[in-house]
């Protein structure tokens, strides 16, 4: 990596991976800075302590994993069609793998917790909408949205943590087409 040019994305995205594979203990400067070649002074330009770095991160995080994803999908007309869309760019567009459920591990640390909290009611919310826009009375579309969300935050843990024992949840285009249709309902 060019140190002339480490900018604080390079920062928040080192502290992602970090703390995918490592939880928030993992999210340390001393390692990040080793990791990205540089000095701590690298890091105390872009932020004043390690707390900031890992809410600037998972503010990042909430806006690029969440805000920016529903925007993509929310015009798709079609509510089956933005389902599909959704799930897809959620499963293979993550930017730090595993990153969820090792939140969800910390989601009693004082940094994580209000964000995971907006993160999953946004989410959550906007499946929701999607699954009442398939017809769906609102009690029954909230408890569809909450088993999907569960069961992509499973998908994903598992992708993390067992990619040799399920090979089908790292790379199966048939497993995922199969994950997607049942997360949309198509199938029975």
């Amino acid at each position: 990596m060019d140190v002339a040019r480490l900018s604080k994305q390079d920062w928040l995205t080192a502290a992602l991976v970090a703390l995918a594979k490592g939880g928030v203990s993992a999210v340390a400067v001393v390692p990040l800075a080793q990791q990205l070649g540089v000095t701590r002074g690298s890091f105390y330009w872009h932020f004043t302590d390690r707390t900031a770095l890992l809410r600037d991160a998972l503010q990042w995080w909430e806006q690029e994993g969440t805000i920016a994803v529903i925007d993509r999908v929310a015009a798709i007309a079609d509510p089956r069609d933005k389902l599909r869309r959704l799930f897809l760019i959620a499963i293979t567009e993550d930017p730090a793998s595993g990153l969820e459920p090792a939140l969800v591990a910390h989601a009693d640390d004082p940094v994580v917790a209000p964000i995971l909290q907006r993160v999953t009611e946004r989410r959550v919310a906007f499946l929701a909408e999607a699954y009442a826009e398939l017809g769906l009375p609102a009690t029954r579309a909230r408890q569809q949205a909450v088993v999907a969300y569960s069961a992509y935050v499973g998908w994903v843990q598992l992708r993390r943590a067992t990619p040799d024992v399920l090979p089908e949840v790292v790379d199966d285009p048939e497993a995922l087409a199969y994950l997607v249709d049942n997360l949309i309902g198509l199938t029975g």
